[in-house]
């Protein structure tokens, strides 16, 4: 489903540069669920970011189920991720001026769905999330957690194939974060490829596979 080769991705710096991925090699198999861990500026976040083909600027292979990742250009590779990736960012990526409701709706509209459909989903995916009584306010009248949340719903609302996670759970109290690993779970089952990014031993326990990272290399 996706295999890595060789993937690297560095910066320039004077005098050189300097690798923040390095010669990754990685098979990930649909139905999967994976946690990536390591320290700080281990790569964990860019090599997340590149798998869901939001970062472009790299060197090696990359294939996604039969598409050659990296052979087709930014439009092509934007097309792929809206196909079949949904993401759940450390800092949200909600956008500001669009309310709850619409932000939920955001990854719809990319389908060929009704707009009465649409609708009806977004209304499940609030009742789901226990937001109904949000579904108006911005972004920013919201809480950390509350954006957590509407950030994992906007993820899971159109049901990927791939469902990537950075740090999911990391602004939400303890319970919280266990009904969103709990979800993960129920989806993992339901077939989706799970893939997160977490510093926490309890969430990377719902995994079935730990890769770890350290300056950039798979250890």
């Amino acid at each position: 489903m996706i295999a890595l080769r060789n993937v690297e991705k560095s910066y320039p710096i004077a005098g050189g540069q300097t690798f923040v991925l390095r010669q990754i090699n990685l098979d990930i198999a649909p139905g999967e669920f994976v946690t990536i861990m390591g320290p700080s500026g281990a790569g964990k976040s860019t090599l997340l970011a590149v798998i869901g083909m939001l970062d472009g600027a790299w060197t090696g292979e990359y294939r996604l189920f039969d598409h050659v990742v990296h052979k087709l250009n930014t439009k092509q590779r934007v097309a792929l991720h809206k196909q079949y990736v949904g993401f759940v960012f450390q800092q949200y990526h909600l956008l500001d001026d669009l309310t709850v409701a619409e932000n939920l709706d955001i990854p719809l509209s990319y389908r060929d769905i009704k707009k009465s459909e649409r609708q009806a989903i977004v209304a499940d995916a609030l009742d789901r999330f226990g937001m109904v009584a949000k579904k108006d306010l911005y972004p920013r009248q919201l809480s950390g957690g509350q954006q957590q949340l509407v950030a994992v719903a906007r993820a899971v609302i159109h049901q990927p194939s791939i469902l990537l996670a950075d740090e999911p759970t990391g602004n939400l109290h303890s319970a919280q974060g266990k009904e969103i690993m709990e979800l993960f779970t129920k989806l993992n089952k339901q077939g989706t490829t799970i893939i997160q990014v977490t510093h926490s031993e309890s969430n990377a326990a719902y995994g079935n596979r730990i890769v770890n990272l350290k300056d950039g290399w798979i250890v």
